[in-house]
């Protein structure tokens, strides 16, 4: 079995491939990097060619216009070509989202749905890792409950979906152990680094003008600021028992993540 990593060069799909490569077994990864491109049809074929598996994670949002036809253009190509099983990467709560899941699952693969919301890695790896070494997360948001989910738990989670057999047609909902306000969040990242980091609800223009400071242009700011003004309403404000579904253990939570993150220096 050969899985193929849609998005190896992400968050999540490099650390799959780092998995599979430790477990010994064969995975390769598509991406810009290597010539795969969702807006270029033809460029999907030859990537899927000799796989058995495939994990697919889209960017920026499956939720955005457009996407579900592209999931459904892969989910048909996937049957064509033999796959046995796909493993999507999905947001809670995004309507948008199902439609690009269920059009997807049109091919006819055994497709495994990883839900998720935010991760506690935006604080480090994206957007937020700018923010939080300022001590201030100006953000457009309610201080409403979110419950963060680590990242590498989401690699954990993939991995087995990618590899039980038999391979499952599934949605799972993954979240951290807690729900926590940003206010929350913020002190938490503050403890763990040594320092205050606080946390202010700001309009749309004064958050990409904050994240400008990091060189993170208006045409990346501004889809991340939708997502903190439709989506954070508390639609997700629950918790999720994926993990333990998948994993048979609790879900890391955002403390030991900032503990683990502030140790490496990344906040410094």
């Amino acid at each position: 079995m050969t899985t193929l990593i849609l998005g190896g060069a992400g968050r999540s799909g490099s650390r799959i491939i780092d998995r599979l490569v430790t477990a010994g077994l064969p995975v390769r990864s598509a991406s810009r990097r290597t010539g795969f491109d969702w807006d270029d049809r033809s460029t999907w074929e030859v990537s899927l060619r000799g796989a058995s598996a495939a994990y697919v994670c889209f960017t920026p949002d499956l939720a955005f216009p457009g996407v579900p036809e592209k999931m459904k253009a892969l989910g048909e190509l996937a049957a064509k070509e033999g796959l046995e099983r796909l493993v999507l990467l999905s947001g809670r709560g995004e309507e948008g989202a199902r439609m690009s899941e269920e059009a997807l699952r049109k091919g006819g693969v055994p497709t495994t749905v990883l839900r998720c919301s935010w991760f506690q890695q935006n604080f480090s790896e994206h957007f937020l890792t700018g923010p939080v070494r300022r001590g201030h997360l100006r953000l457009p948001a309610p201080d409403v409950p979110e419950a963060f989910v680590d990242l590498e738990d989401v690699a954990d989670a993939a991995v087995v979906a990618l590899t039980r057999t038999p391979p499952e047609d599934a949605t799972y909902e993954l979240s951290g152990p807690e729900l926590l306000t940003f206010a929350q969040a913020a002190a938490i990242l503050g403890n763990a680094c040594g320092r205050p980091v606080a946390f202010e609800a700001v309009d749309v223009v004064t958050f990409v003008d904050d994240l400008a400071a990091d060189d993170v242009p208006t045409a990346e700011a501004e889809p991340l600021a939708y997502l903190f003004t439709d989506i954070l309403d508390g639609r997700n404000a629950s918790l999720a028992d994926g993990v333990e579904q998948l994993l048979g253990r609790p879900p890391a939570s955002l403390a030991s993540y900032a503990r683990r993150t502030a140790d490496l220096g990344v906040w410094s």
